[in-house]
């Protein structure tokens, strides 16, 4: 008696076996791309690829070369270490040619919201505030200055332009 008598089942699951690693190897030769793998679990050629792409952000020092006065008192503000582009978006053309692209007029009533919305994921020390109760839509440049924020008691809040949006 052999101990294994049924050994054809055995032998023809094992050769479904061999069969489904032999396709899935034949399927991962056509799907994989070639590069794949070259610098770790990537694909090599994506490095190229990502670096053809067009420059859009020109960087703090770029905007700070040109514009001195807001680099002054951006310096002394909360604001200091938040980079030029985070709230007026990527300009690179602007900075190569400023004459070509002229920055959009900024809504800071939504834009300063972004950071400042109140959340409990937030440190407690971070400004945060309820948009609607704080300001009820006025844009946030009324009271304070955007690149030094802190109200200044000194100065008078400038009025809204067109009131409240």
């Amino acid at each position: 008696m052999s101990v294994f008598k049924d050994a054809g089942h055995l032998f023809r699951f094992a050769g479904l076996f061999v069969l489904a690693f032999i396709i899935f190897l034949v399927v991962r030769h056509y799907v994989v791309p070639p590069s794949f793998g070259q610098y770790g679990h990537y694909r090599g050629v994506a490095i190229g690829e990502i670096a053809a792409r067009p420059v859009k952000f020109a960087g703090h020092q770029a905007c700070e070369t040109c514009h001195t006065d807001v680099l002054d008192m951006k310096s002394k503000g909360k604001h200091a270490h938040v980079n030029c582009e985070a709230c007026h978006g990527p300009l690179a053309k602007h900075a190569d040619d400023p004459s070509s692209v002229t920055p959009a007029k900024l809504d800071t009533a939504v834009l300063c919201a972004r950071c400042h919305t109140a959340s409990a994921a937030k440190p407690k020390v971070f400004p945060q505030v309820d948009p609607a109760d704080h300001s009820n839509g006025v844009p946030c440049e009324t009271c304070h200055q955007p690149h030094s924020p802190a109200i200044d008691a000194a100065a008078p809040a400038k009025p809204a332009a067109g009131g409240a949006k």
